[in-house]
Parts: C-alpha cells; structure tokens; sequence
C-alpha cells in the first residue's frame, strides 16, 4: 500500500469516527459489554464481561509483612506485567496505596465504597508532569515495586533495591513498564521509568548494568527522553523506545546500547495528524515480518513503520461495534504468534483483537469492580499455558485470567515470542 492510499484510508475512517478525545478516567459505565450479554450467541461481540476467561480471584496473594506491615495498606496502580513462565509472573507497582478506615483488607481502590477514585501512582498534590494539582489527603509509598509471583500468586521474589531508585524526586511515580527481550538468552529485565525520563536494563538477578536518560531531565537526544513508555527488540538485538507521553519519537538503538536514528514530530495541524506525527506514542510491537507498530494513542491510531522509520500504514483503533462512542485510549498491545494484535483500550474496558493490515475481529471485557472487570489495562501478557494476565493501572489490582474450557481457540489472546524460551510443562 502506497502512502498515499494509506493516507487515504486514514482520512476516510478518521472524518466517519472523529471525536473528541478523553482520558483513562472517563465513566464508561455505558460502554458496550457493561451488561451480561442476553444474547444466546456466547461468543457475540456482546461477550460476557470476561469473554473467554474465568478470573481467578484473590490473585495475587496478600503480601508478606515481613519487610514492613501492611495494615491498612493495599495494591497501588499497575504499570506493567510480564509472564517469564507460569510459575514466575513479573510485576511492576507505582507504590502502594492506603486504605481507608473500616475498608476490607487488600480491597482494590476499583472496589472501594465510597470510591477514592483512580488508583493513581502521582504523589499528593503533583500532576504526572511534575505540575501543582488539588491536594487528595493522603499519599502511596514506594514498596515492592518490583515483584515476581508464582502461578498461585504467591510472592517468590522482589526486588527491595528499586523503590528508593523510583523515589528519587518528588514526582517519581514509580515504573512504567516492565520487559524481556524474547531474543536475549540471559533474561535482562527492562524497566521504563515515564516520570523520570529513564530506561534501566538489569540482570536477570537486579543487578543494573546499563541505563538510558538523565534522571528528571526532559529532552529529545540519543541520551535524554520525554516520558519514554515502552521497547521492542529486533531479533539482533536491536531496539526501539517510544518516547512518549511528552515526546513524539521512536528512538533506534543498536544491540550495544549506540543511538542509530529516531523519527516523529508533533503534528502541523493537529485537527490532521498525518504520517509519522504522533500524540503520545505509547506501545510499540515488533511483528514476524520486522515490521514496527506503534500505538499513537493521541490520535487512537496504529502507525506502521519498517524497521528504519519508513512509514508504511495506519488506521483507526476502534472497533465497528461503537463508531459513534467516544474515542478510544489504546494502552498497551503486543502481537501473538499467530499475527494477531491483541490492546487494552481504557475508555471502553475492552480486550480488542485485530489483525496485521488493521482490521477489527473480536473484543471482550466491561468496566466495574467486579474481579474479572477492567480499568485501564496498562499491561498485558500471556504464559506457556494460556493464562492472560493484565495490569490495570486505574483499577489498583493486577488480573490472571485462566481460559474457560472448550473455549474456541480463536477468540483466546495468543502467546507472547519468546525464543529463549526452556519452559515446559510436567
């Protein structure tokens, strides 16, 4: 497809689906699938709220007091979640946050009554940019931040030595994404700091042996980000961050750490984005073609690039269910290993599924506090057997999903790439 025609098809779709753009935090109590579908076809795209999962409540497991208590203390916002196998489930935590009197132990801040509202990871009284904002009345704290889970959800392993590292100035938030390059056979973990404009790889045991950004200092530079948000590796080794929420770039490194290249720019008129122009370049996954696509979440779009910034394609990320709802927040998305493209989408509390050249196939999910329930899913990720997991960072409460049985096998999210991988089941 030429960039022209694809510019076109962007064009059409955007005049037929535009509107205006919302945040995480819009009530979607009306979004499509909010009510157990009366339906007979199970499978509709009226889905039952957890379409063809089961939830498995009470996962994870409370966490130990052994460090400190946690009384009156719960989950705090969710930014990432990678499932290494089934018996180890990496977690990323913006701090836990407090509970109110007379609140059940553990109660997500989804499920609070009265409501405290979103399970933010800002601290009290400054905005995700560093700005004055109303004071809440009450503060998180950064503690297990990094944490690791077996299959029960039984806390296996964590990383203490990372919360004073997320609390280096007032505004830190903790992590924004946690990773594994499929292609890297000693399992260094990746982990995306949005608020401090850092990126820190480590040893599969918490060892840091590399970083990238200046901590607290904005800038578009082969060393300096604006809220970078997530990465993804070429099988070299190569790879690419999208740089961000401030930022409008991919930013290319080669497999020892060299910038090579990056390309994006705000829009010239933002009533038209075109190629290459992004709001919030928010996740990025690499498919078996090497193909680059990245979520311009700004503009509830997908763009794709080749692997050396030549842009290829775009389209609407919204499903033909609801083209009259409001737009569409994607926050995360990876490719499974039979093609398909599997995001979150905020607004709606839906698990959407498309296909490669952008078309719309399937998608579950509702908002509320129910387990099984979505907010914000900011973190996705599957294991060996099948389980989904999801962070939903406005809920406070990271989910495993376990399929239903007799499920069709279409309708499930598929497995992540991991050529690394040794797993295999008794």
């Amino acid at each position: 497809m030429s960039r022209s025609d694809s510019r076109t098809r962007w064009l059409v779709a955007s005049a037929l689906l535009s509107i205006g753009l919302v945040s995480c935090g819009t009530d979607n109590s009306q979004a499509p699938g909010s009510q157990q579908a009366t339906d007979t076809n199970r499978w509709s795209y009226h889905d039952w709220p957890t379409g063809p999962y089961r939830v498995v409540e009470g996962w994870p497991k409370p966490l130990p007091n052994d460090r400190h208590s946690h009384d009156r203390w719960t989950w705090g916002s969710f930014g990432g979640v990678y499932a290494e196998s089934p018996d180890r489930i990496w977690i990323a935590m913006r701090g836990e946050l407090p509970l109110p009197e007379g609140a059940a132990p553990w109660t997500p801040y989804a499920a609070l009554n009265p409501s405290r509202g979103n399970a933010t990871g800002n601290g009290d009284g400054i905005s995700a940019t560093c700005e004055p904002v109303p004071k809440r009345g009450w503060e998180r704290r950064f503690e297990h931040s990094i944490l690791i889970v077996d299959g029960e959800g039984n806390l296996v392993d964590e990383w203490p030595h990372l919360d004073e590292l997320f609390r280096k100035l007032p505004c830190g938030r903790g992590p924004h994404q946690i990773k594994i390059s499929p292609y890297d056979p000693e399992k260094h973990v990746w982990i995306i700091d949005d608020q401090l404009h850092m990126i820190y790889r480590f040893t599969y045991d918490g060892k840091l042996v590399h970083s990238k950004g200046q901590l607290g200092v904005r800038g578009r530079g082969p060393n300096t980000f604006d809220r970078p948000t997530d990465i993804a590796w070429l099988p070299d080794g190569t790879y690419f961050i999208t740089d961000g929420y401030g930022g409008t770039r991919v930013a290319k490194y080669d497999a020892k750490d060299n910038f090579i290249m990056d390309w994006g720019r705000p829009p010239s008129d933002p009533q038209n984005p075109g190629p290459s122009e992004f709001n919030t370049p928010h996740s990025i996954a690499i498919g078996a073609d090497r193909r680059l696509y990245v979520v311009d979440r700004g503009h509830q779009r997908m763009q794709v690039f080749d692997e050396n910034g030549t842009f290829l394609d775009m389209w609407p990320l919204r499903s033909p269910h609801w083209p009259n709802s409001q737009g569409t927040l994607m926050v995360n998305h990876f490719i499974d290993q039979n093609g398909n493209i599997w995001v979150g989408d905020a607004p709606t509390s839906r698990i959407i599924k498309f296909d490669l050249q952008g078309n719309y196939l399937y998608s579950w999910g509702a908002p509320g506090p129910q387990p099984g329930r979505l907010g914000c899913s900011h973190g996705i990720t599957t294991d060996q057997i099948g389980n989904l997991y999801l962070a939903d960072c406005f809920a406070g409460r990271v989910q495993k999903f376990e399929p239903i049985p007799g499920a069709d096998p279409q309708k499930l999210v598929g497995q992540i790439l991991r050529t690394w991988d040794t797993w295999r089941r008794n």
